[in-house]
């Protein structure tokens, strides 16, 4: 017999039973008459109790029975061997009634249904160590006899966790392999998933006392509370959690009512004041993250001008406070705010703003006469659901999103534009510190649209363990980032052709190894460094699209914390020298003849023409400003290194060698030189403090750029090694030198084409891409060491969802997008990559790391659209509005881009759902539609065809014309 299987049964080796659906079909080869394996002249005879005959076509002979005499004399043959019996089992496994016992379907669904898990759980207390590993157990084969590795991995742990029951890591260890054996995409897979993850989080709270107070535990505990318990018991288990009080439990419980929408925005507002009250005040970190997950809130629920009015009041008290009121009580600094306020002068981020404490030193004066902010464009679609939800997303223009002021005579017809000081006070925060200011502004940027890389990380307490960017990475959900990842040809590449009956492979195409998704450690690059070559660098044109500019533009101008601020300088002239460099170039003048000592101004000039394309004008900077400068002055040891790289990249050896010496005054040549200049540099940064870090880094680079320059390549990944091992890993200077050791070697082998061996850059990048899952820069790398290889394991194993130890990798949000971007990195194979692209967007809203991310599923919503499956992104939205109740744009979808897929009914129901949940709304669905009826002369609630009718064409004609109106 032989059967046909289609489709290929996953579920046959994993967890579960099979489906009914799933069972393939057989078929009989040859009506039953053919066996496989025997040729084609043996047939099958004859089929009975005692078996099968075989035998030869035509040939059919009777069939002896037991009356037959031939078989009677056979019996009475004597025997002519002696059979004894074995003393031992001769046999692995043991038979029962001449059979082997397989795992039948039934035993493996009671066993996978997840009671048992229930109740080892419950008896968790009584025997832990047993239980836990009885319920691994259950989740193998039946075979006993021999140990998987995994059971093996477990045992291992259990062992470790006997003799060090704190071990944190060690618990979190044992719950990834206990998962392991359940594969997250199968039937109930949640549902067991997070009773396994119950059962081994109780036993570890409850294995010591100092694990309770693990936030990491905690919030793994709360999280899989959500699949089982009922929202009383969730809340109630939140409140025992919240009585230790820590900072992150705060954030996320945040996080959490604001996923639950339980009071709307009236409920955010309750729940700030609670998390504020319960912070430390010298906790300036934790304040800004919960003041930064609100002002998103506000944003993705609609109140737009609410969000950017909390900007705006809060860089008043930050940067324009008088100078009487620093040492006040922050109540009464809040009610002078609230003075300068009401008076509706132009405020932080307007054009035209001076500032709370020159409006108070000038006598408080009158605002100026103000004619509004200018009318929103209506649509003029013909279908009225269209036209809602285009008109409701409009008003999220840069131009419109700021609050309005009493004296618009538009005010009527939209009470919420204008925003009292009491409708944001409680929402403020008493910022102290210079960091914390600094970090503000970053954040303010951010909310514009303005994406930094690695910002949520800067202000968390443990980088590694943060988990903000699932909310605060905005940038991501913009139509022009989402224009960007997804390619816009899909046609299948041609893989061959042929010539003359002769058959070749075509070269394969790939686009820039460095994409549109920028994530890496924030401050190991500089924004105006460049990264691979001077073209590419931190922020783009395509960067700044959506991005608020004009009011961008007078954050940097008022936002300034002291006269010399290097960082945010550089900065600003990275984000005008995206836009335009000749600007750019005219405001680093204006600076460097105010401040002519400061090195960083000197250096982001001179990038700014490199950036242009003006190598002799850097030239002249570099051999102007560096031979005066002292080896003591800040960033003297980063501008010998952009003059050495920029002779490295115009491929001027010995140039490149005498700027070099240069740096450490040696005179001379020849190799003598060479190794006096390269023992100096070992002395500057093996002396160099830890905190400068980035001049120690630069000396490193030109010692690497000598020792490349003069010697083997050998020698220098000898000293590369050397230096990052002494650092530790996880930390901004290990994650920047590796970094820059990766793009040095690629700078030499791949863009200045030198010989290298292919398997140092292979080998390196493998080995800091499992340092470093999340940084872009180095699985651009990763991706350009891999090309040449015929076959991509490495790289479908690193994009993958499991690791080589078959653990659940875990990979935050922008992972996640940069492995959209990766799988179309090939030109011509997005069509075959839609199915893996598919099914790691499916396990990112099923892991509890992104699972209640708007972005994600904004970008998941995306993908089914774009790849035609209206359908399936029908059903996606219903899961991802129930995930994230309070995001506006989730919705508007549905009116526009699913239109076609939704018929009036179920608009009217969303519609219905968003007011319910508080979402704010210029005009509700309801009156929309009834002044459409009037004006177009149908009754209200019309029929589903009727509606289909007239909407077919335009939905298709303004389907990009909400793309066209976003500004975020």
């Amino acid at each position: 017999m032989v059967f046909s299987d289609r489709k290929g049964d996953i579920l046959n080796i994993k967890y579960g039973r099979l489906h009914a659906g799933d069972i393939p079909r057989y078929n009989i080869v040859g009506r039953g008459r053919r066996i496989l394996g025997l040729g084609n002249a043996l047939l099958v005879l004859h089929r009975g109790r005692q078996g099968v005959e075989v035998g030869i076509s035509g040939s059919r002979r009777k069939v002896p029975d037991l009356t037959d005499s031939s078989t009677r004399h056979m019996l009475r043959t004597p025997p002519t061997k002696r059979l004894l019996s074995s003393a031992e089992d001769k046999y692995k496994y043991a038979e029962v009634d001449g059979f082997l016992r397989l795992p039948s379907g039934r035993s493996r669904e009671a066993a996978h249904s997840g009671r048992d898990i229930t109740v080892t759980a419950q008896d968790s207390q009584a025997s832990e160590s047993s239980s836990e590993e009885e319920l691994s157990d259950d989740f193998d084969d039946s075979d006993t006899s021999s140990s998987t590795a995994r059971q093996e991995a477990l045992k291992s742990l259990e062992v470790q966790l006997s003799t060090d029951p704190t071990s944190v890591q060690t618990w979190i260890l044992l719950l990834a392999h206990t998962l392991a054996g359940i594969p997250p995409d199968t039937k109930n897979a949640q549902k067991v998933r997070a009773d396994v993850t119950l059962s081994v989080l109780a036993r570890a709270l409850s294995a010591h006392p100092s694990n309770a107070q693990s936030s990491e535990l905690r919030l793994k505990y709360l999280s899989a509370c959500e699949y089982t318990w009922t929202p009383e018991a969730l809340n109630k288990e939140w409140e025992t959690s919240l009585k230790f009080g820590t900072t992150e439990l705060w954030i996320q419980w945040l996080d959490w009512r604001i996923r639950t929408a339980t009071k709307g925005v009236v409920g955010i507002s309750e729940d700030i004041q609670r998390v504020f009250k319960n912070l430390s005040r010298d906790d300036e970190n934790g304040r800004l993250r919960a003041f930064w997950r609100v002002s998103i809130a506000l944003r993705d629920s609609g109140f737009v001008e609410r969000a950017n009015a909390l900007f705006q009041a809060q860089a008043e008290l930050l940067f324009r406070k008088p100078l009487n009121l620093y040492d006040a009580p922050f109540d009464n600094q809040l009610d002078r705010l609230e003075v300068f306020w009401d008076s509706e002068v132009p405020r932080a981020g307007e054009a035209g703003a001076s500032g709370w404490a020159a409006w108070e030193l000038s006598g408080q004066p009158e605002p100026p006469s103000s004619s509004g902010r200018p009318a929103a464009t209506k649509s003029v679609s013909l279908d009225p659901y269209l036209r809602w939800a285009l008109d409701e997303d409009v008003y999220n223009q840069p131009d419109l999103s700021l609050p309005t002021r009493s004296i618009n005579e538009n005010i009527d017809e939209d009470p919420y534009s204008t925003v009292l000081f009491s409708d944001i006070r409680s929402f403020l925060i008493d910022l102290r510190s210079l960091p914390a200011k600094e970090s503000y502004r970053l954040i303010w940027l951010s909310f514009l649209g303005l994406h930094i890389p690695g910002l949520s990380s800067s202000i968390h307490e443990i980088a590694v363990s943060n988990m903000d960017d699932k909310w605060s990475a905005t940038h991501f959900a913009s139509s022009y980032f989402l224009s960007s990842i997804f390619p816009a040809d899909n046609t299948p590449a041609i893989t061959a052709d042929a010539q003359a009956g002769v058959l070749f492979g075509r070269e394969r195409e790939y686009s820039s190894i460095f994409g549109p998704v920028k994530h890496w450690g924030f401050d190991t690059l500089t924004p105006l460094e460049g990264i691979g070559s001077d073209k590419y660098s931190m922020l783009t044109r395509q960067d700044l699209k959506g991005v608020n500019l004009a009011m961008v533009r007078q954050v940097f101008q008022q936002c300034r914390t002291t006269a010399i601020d290097s960082a945010w300088d550089a900065l600003h002239l990275a984000f005008e020298g995206a836009l335009d460099l000749k600007v750019a170039i005219k405001i680093s003048k204006y600076r460097l003849a105010t401040d002519q000592d400061s090195l960083y101004r000197w250096a982001s000039h001179a990038m700014l023409e490199r950036m242009r394309g003006r190598l002799d004008e850097a030239r002249k900077v570099y051999s102007t400003v560096l031979p005066p400068a002292s080896l003591e002055s800040p960033g003297f040891a980063s501008l010998w290194w952009d003059w050495a790289e920029l002779e490295w990249h115009c491929q001027s050896k010995e140039a490149a060698i005498q700027v070099i010496l240069r740096s450490t005054d040696t005179t001379g040549g020849g190799t003598l030189a060479v190794l006096r200049c390269k023992r100096r540099i070992e002395e500057l940064y093996q002396g160099g403090a830890p905190e400068r870090w980035r001049e120690r880094q630069a000396w490193i680079k030109l010692r690497v750029l000598l020792e490349l320059l003069t010697s083997s390549i050998d020698s220098v990944i000898f000293i590369l090694d050397a230096e990052i091992e002494r650092l530790i890993e996880g930390t901004i200077s290990h994650e920047s030198l590796t970094m820059a050791s990766l793009l040095l070697l690629y700078v030499h082998g791949s863009v200045l084409c030198n010989p290298i061996p292919p398997s140092l850059l292979r080998d390196r990048a493998e080995r800091a891409i499992s340092q470093y899952p999340s940084n872009t820069i180095i699985l651009g790398l990763f991706l350009e060491a891999e090309k040449g290889q015929v076959v991509w394991g490495k790289v479908r194993l690193v994009l993958g969802e499991t690791s080589v130890a078959g653990l659940p990798r875990e990979k935050d949000l922008p992972r996640r997008i940069a492995e959209i971007w990766a799988a179309g990195w090939e030109k011509g194979r997005w069509k075959a990559e839609e199915e893996r692209v598919r099914t790691g967007l499916a396990a990112a809203t099923q892991d509890e790391r992104t699972r209640g991310s708007a972005i994600l599923w904004r970008v998941y919503l995306e993908f089914e659209i774009r790849a035609g499956q209206l359908q399936r992104a029908k059903k996606l939205l219903f899961r991802a509005v129930g995930e994230c109740p309070l995001a506006k744009e989730l919705y508007l979808i549905a009116f526009v881009q699913l239109r076609s897929v939704f018929n009036s009914k179920e608009l009217n129901e969303l519609g219905d759902t968003m007011a319910e949940r508080g979402i704010r709304l210029r005009e509700g669905l309801d009156e929309a539609l009834e002044v459409w009826s009037e004006s177009h002369g149908r009754v209200k609630g019309m029929d589903d065809d009727e509606s289909e009718d007239y909407g077919e064409e335009e939905i298709e004609r303004n389907a990009d014309e909400l793309r066209r109106l976003k500004p975020y």
